[in-house]
């Protein structure tokens, strides 16, 4: 079953009283414009005859009411008084089809502010896993391309079938009204024109599907090529990006360019199908007209292809709001299966909250694959309340993936991980979260102040407290010389700072929280060797007193452990307190030697 009929439906439910009025609004418009054109024939009375007899029932009920309000007695104030009219009618037409568009302009608007929050709120909900495996280029293609394309296309196309088949009917009712026989022989010969439209846009929505999945690597391309400019210019590789980007881009180009030839091809194909639907008319009614018993009245015949040249519009609007809906639907499908990615890290019902660390963490036979390829085989081990537990090895070996299983970022595949003796999966995931503080190697910081990136997460933090946590960190001394201090703004992801001076502000983000349970990812490995003295420091003194897991690739920073792990291929291989291990001479020992060569 395609669940984007139900999003759709859930989207737009909340408006339905709204849309009943916008239906109203248009179709009291639709009324006056009728009234208006319904003034031509007593015009075109005047004008051949000079008097006003004959008339059809509507345009004798509205000189019937032009002779209570004014003098009609003269053809010129006959001709004074049926303009007044029509153009106060045209004035109540435009004045109802103002108030529904304006009503619609806010559903459009409020639509994709939900649909946007959705996205956004579904981002913060997936899995990192989720993340690993799509591009983060298509993602954010779907949270703002897509959605836009879903109000210009889908809700345009929404208001355009409020608004034209309400016309459409009207209009011909009247017709019927003027001429049932003639209105007849017009039924006949329009869907023929509607079926030629439909065929020429029955293959859009497959189109803009493939259209919107090639923008999503277009963008995905983009992103990477800034994450990574500093390697590409590095490597001379420019002319190799550029190739790269320009065939994805001339890709795109091409499968767009046949979804504007089709888009264009329906507004003037519509055009001419209903031209020459005139034309017919024009030759079938002047035959009756003829006709010696004729009914038709030359006047109500312009009357009456006026009626008609006003369904024209409408049926071009309905013809290119199919277009547009099934070019839309694609980007609807797309912010679909965004919203309804499965949320593979979920929380039992009834989740225990915890407040507080009280004994230990413990791995029990814990194995862990990314899809088939399993990087964690049977792990057993413990971490205690105030110890430092260390993780060294080879890149690969495991190592990250232990961290992200600790504040479920990822579920264990077979095993377990208890907390305080309860099964990480039976907690609540917010509570659990907030028992970690975590420092990566990849700092992640934002385009916002030095004080916004250290207090992140926290709300009403006292001044003094981040600038205590700064000092402990390292970080006082070159915030204060930085331009405005904690008020300086550091650019996309800090790049204004050193990478020494990165990691010390998320060592200050880590302190300000004074979390039980520290997880240093690396911290050190990506700075240089005067910054990395500085960051030791500051991490010695955020470790003190403190639970601590720790992912090393330069040995010197856990000498002091209380228990080291030496990981290989996702195994334990050994185990044990620094001095215990050389005495080994094992793996540990010789990457300890390698180091101390290097």
């Amino acid at each position: 079953m395609n669940p984007t009929p139900y999003r759709f439906k859930k989207l737009v439910s909340p408006y339905i009283g709204r849309f009943l009025i916008i239906g109203l609004l248009n179709m009291i418009s639709v009324l006056f414009a009728i009234l208006s054109f319904m003034l031509i024939e007593p015009f075109a009375q005047l004008i051949f005859k000079s008097e006003n007899t004959q008339l059809s029932l509507v345009a004798e009920w509205i000189m019937q009411l032009l002779k209570q309000w004014s003098a009609t007695e003269s053809t010129i104030a006959s001709f004074t008084g049926l303009i007044a009219i029509t153009i106060l009618l045209f004035l109540l037409k435009n004045i109802f089809q103002i108030l529904s568009l304006w009503l619609m302009a806010h559903v459009r608007s409020d639509v994709v502010r939900r649909l946007r929050n959705d996205i956004y709120d579904k981002i913060l909900l997936l899995p990192v896993a989720y993340f690993t495996n799509q591009k983060k280029g298509d993602v954010i293609s779907r949270a703002v391309n897509d959605v836009q394309e879903v109000e210009f296309t889908v809700l345009k196309s929404l208001q355009q079938f409020l608004i034209s088949p309400l016309t459409v009917i009207f209009y011909i009712a009247m017709l019927f009204f003027i001429d049932y026989k003639l209105t007849f022989f017009v039924l006949l010969i329009l869907p023929i024109a509607g079926l030629v439209i439909s065929l020429v846009s029955m293959s859009l929505r497959k189109r803009a599907k493939i259209a919107k999945t090639k923008l999503g690597t277009l963008l995905a391309l983009v992103e990477e090529t800034i994450s990574g400019l500093r390697i590409i210019k590095a490597f001379n590789a420019q002319q190799q990006v550029k190739t790269m980007f320009r065939t994805h881009n001339r890709s795109y180009a091409t499968q767009h360019k046949k979804i504007y030839r089709i888009v264009d091809l329906a507004s003037p194909l519509s055009e001419f199908l209903g031209v020459s639907v005139v034309m017919i008319i024009l030759v079938f009614g002047g035959s009756m007209i003829l006709h010696e018993q004729a009914t038709l009245t030359a006047g109500l015949f312009i009357t009456y292809i006026a009626l008609f040249t006003q369904i024209i519009n409408p049926a071009k609007e309905i013809s290119t709001a199919f277009s547009n809906y099934r070019r839309g639907w694609s980007a609807l499908d797309r912010v679909n299966e965004l919203l309804e990615a499965p949320e593979l890290i979920e929380e039992q019902p009834n989740a225990i909250i915890v407040s507080d660390f009280q004994d230990s963490i413990v791995f029990h036979d814990v194995s862990f694959a990314y899809q088939e390829n399993e990087v964690l085989h049977r792990l057993n081990f413990s971490i205690k309340k105030g110890k430092v537990i260390a993780l060294v090895g080879a890149s690969g070996s495991g190592k990250s993936t232990i961290v992200d299983l600790l504040p479920r970022f990822y579920d264990v595949t077979d095993g377990s991980i208890t907390f305080d003796g309860l099964d990480l999966r039976c907690l609540n995931i917010d509570s659990l979260r907030s028992l970690y503080s975590i420092v990566y190697q990849d700092v992640i910081l934002f385009h916002d102040t030095v004080y916004e990136n250290i207090v992140f997460g926290l709300k009403n933090v006292p001044q003094s407290r981040v600038i205590e946590a700064s000092k402990v960190a390292l970080a006082y001394d070159f915030i204060q010389e930085m331009p405005q201090g904690f008020n300086t703004v550091i650019g996309d992801r800090g790049i204004t700072l050193s990478g020494g001076q990165r990691q010390r502000i998320s060592i200050a983000r880590a302190i300000l929280r004074n979390r039980p349970i520290l997880i240093l990812d690396e911290a050190t490995s990506a700075i240089d060797t005067e910054s990395e003295k500085l960051v030791q420091t500051a991490i010695n003194n955020v470790m003190h007193n403190r639970t601590a897991l720790v992912v090393a690739h330069r040995l010197s920073t856990v000498r002091n452990a209380d228990q080291i792990l030496v990981l290989e291929d996702g195994a334990i291989v050994e185990s044990g307190m620094h001095e215990q291990l050389m005495q080994q001479n094992g793996r540990y020992a010789n990457l300890v030697k390698i180091q101390n060569i290097n």
